[in-house]
């Protein structure tokens, strides 16, 4: 049986100002939007971490280090209004509002389990919509091999793009299949809330099979192209971080094992569980990669 995230969480962490709005239209809504709190057949039954742990433990280095800066430097950021550049190869190249991309009436809820390259994870209900779907909206053209991605970048909303600790601004990239597979998603909000400036406001990806590092927050580009873009872990430590960055336990990192991980949350006693091929989506995924050496292309 497939559970929704209300089915395990205290009502009063999903309930929000999205379902009032969508009250009245329940009528024309299906089963698989977010809006009516059915979470989507592409959702695992885990049960989620909790909203305090999801908003208070996170990298997102453009507000610091520390896992908690980014909840107490990111009030700053401006998500209002807010649009991405598609350009590239594309049929229809401009500036899209938020709102156009990822209308309220087409979000689906995800519940996602998170891989961080750092051993940790979490399972998290997100709201969103398929990348293919924003793909699509911009015509992608037959020579289109890859997508890259670009995070904001203003240091006076984004006190962390003062160091240098990365080439600013943050760079991701998807192969052409990737960004195309229906698990892949451009996130708006998790708890069936806005998404939080902590946590990628106010659009981000989402790439379950994948690091976390891949899931580029803050995105206002993205440009569709014939060669493998650059990615900013793998272009500032490419012996540690690798384009695909697939979860994958028989591949460890340079400085640790990958071959289990700490559940954020489950407290000291439930010690860690075995990480996943692909993150435990490999049914869905391992076709993408038929033929490939996985610990070559890492």
């Amino acid at each position: 049986m497939k559970l929704k995230w209300s089915d395990v969480t205290p009502r009063s962490e999903y309930l929000n100002r999205r379902a009032f709005i969508a009250a009245g239209m329940a009528s024309l809504a299906t089963p698989a939007l977010g809006l009516t709190g059915a979470p989507s057949a592409f959702s695992t039954d885990e049960k989620p971490n909790s909203l305090e742990d999801i908003t208070n433990y996170n990298n997102f280095y453009e507000f610091g280090t520390g896992k908690t800066d980014p909840a107490e430097y990111s009030g700053s950021l401006k998500t209002k209004p807010w649009s991405v550049t598609i350009d590239g190869l594309v049929a229809r190249p401009g500036s899209y509002a938020l709102e156009d991309l990822a209308p309220d009436s087409a979000l689906e809820e995800r519940i996602y389990r998170l891989r961080c390259v750092e051993a940790w994870s979490m399972v998290i209900p997100w709201l969103g919509v398929p990348l293919a779907s924003i793909l699509n909206k911009a015509g992608v053209q037959p020579g289109a091999k890859y997508v890259a991605f670009r995070t904001l970048e203003d240091p006076d909303q984004m006190p962390g793009q003062r160091s240098a600790i990365i080439d600013w601004p943050y760079r991701e990239g998807l192969r052409i299949d990737e960004a195309m597979h229906p698990l892949t998603i451009m996130a708006t909000g998790l708890y069936g809330e806005v998404l939080p400036n902590q946590n990628g406001a106010p659009i981000r990806l989402v790439v379950p099979w994948k690091y976390g590092f891949k899931s580029i927050k803050s995105i206002v580009s993205i440009t569709l192209t014939d060669k493998q873009p650059e990615t900013s872990w793998q272009m500032l430590q490419p012996s540690e971080y690798g384009f695909y960055a697939n979860v994958n336990p028989q591949v460890d990192h340079p400085r640790w094992s990958q071959a289990s991980e700490r559940r954020v949350g489950a407290g000291l006693l439930a010690g860690r569980q075995e990480t996943l091929m692909f993150n435990g989506y490999g049914d869905q995924v391992a076709n993408l990669y038929s033929g490939m050496d996985l610990a070559k292309y890492y």
